[in-house]
């Protein structure tokens, strides 16, 4: 990471001690050499917060607690997060406000992580465990850890890089390392994913064995899964960007252009969280009364012939 040297006329331009204002100081001397957009940062903020009542009203309606609870954890998140660019706009200079967004907006999308693995995880146990390479339950609790992990590293990295004033790359590095952890976990998870999907193809079983489920595949499952696939497409592109701009560290050219953070920051994971509203868990498992990783573990002995209980529910409502 860069130094950022004081400007002249004793004025501190980053960190705890900073001191500039708009009056006094010009605006290439901040960490961004850019002042916030307040319309692009409040409309992400009240996006978000759009997303995250949908996702509440749907979460209770479908009783889908570790996937609700997931989603507006991460929304909570994102809306601090860009509550803090909207104060840089006012104060590019304020420290706190730096502090708030990078952290915030660096470990949002761990958590819709969290949630399309448990789901996904119980796809499997719900449609055919038997042609799955690993048990769900291992999906869960391989995959589960590592998201804690690139949290882990995602958010000491940002606490780091942020209270050392500028002077220290070893947050930066552990800022990259957790984003980098972070893509290649969804890329596994996702390889294995599509792995099994072309084995319930290949096995005739199509998600549901005869006509009836392959119209539920254009249907409901196909509308689960499509949107599932472009949320992680969306957020792997996100992360992917973010691994590139932290490369550079914060005196980097992609640091210091807001189109392409609007566009592939904001405009990504907010098109990634409405993906997982419109392909919500309980377009295939209904109203459930047990949480998605009880059902994970309870359910890993299926037996390899009949129906599961999500195309049982689906068969009886079409």
């Amino acid at each position: 990471m860069a130094d950022y040297p004081d400007y002249p006329g004793d004025f501190v331009t980053f960190g705890p001690g900073a001191n500039c204002t708009l009056d006094l100081c010009p605006i290439w001397t901040t960490v961004y050499n850019y002042r916030p957009s307040l319309a692009a940062n409040l409309t992400f903020a009240i996006l978000f917060g759009v997303a995250l009542v949908a996702h509440a009203i749907l979460g209770v309606w479908w009783r889908s607690w570790w996937f609700m609870w997931c989603i507006i954890v991460g929304c909570l998140d994102e809306m601090l997060g860009y509550a803090g660019r909207i104060w840089l706009h006012y104060d590019p200079w304020n420290f706190n406000a730096f502090m708030i967004q990078i952290v915030c907006l660096t470990i949002g999308p761990v958590f819709y992580c969290a949630a399309i693995y448990v789901v996904l995880a119980r796809t499997i146990t719900e449609f055919g465990p038997e042609l799955s390479r690993f048990p769900p339950r291992l999906f869960y609790w391989i995959f589960i850890p590592c998201d804690i992990v690139s949290l882990i590293l995602q958010g000491a990295g940002g606490g780091m890089s942020t209270t050392s004033s500028g002077t220290n790359q070893t947050g930066v590095d552990l800022a990259l390392a957790g984003l980098a952890f972070q893509v290649f976990t969804l890329v596994v998870f996702s390889a294995l994913y599509v792995d099994y999907l072309v084995r319930c193809w290949a096995a005739g079983r199509a998600l549901g064995g005869g006509g009836a489920g392959r119209l539920q595949l254009r249907g409901r499952l196909g509308v689960f899964f499509g949107f599932m696939g472009l949320a992680i497409a969306l957020t792997l592109a996100r992360c992917a960007f973010r691994v590139d701009e932290l490369s550079e560290g914060y005196d980097g050219a992609l640091v210091h252009n807001e189109k392409l953070f609007i566009g592939l920051e904001g405009v990504l994971i907010i098109a990634s969280v409405f993906s997982l509203c419109l392909g919500h868990p309980g377009l295939i498992f209904g109203r459930e009364d047990r949480a998605a990783a009880g059902a994970l573990s309870a359910d890993d002995s299926r037996a390899e012939s009949g129906l599961s209980g999500a195309e049982e529910k689906m068969r009886r409502e079409s």
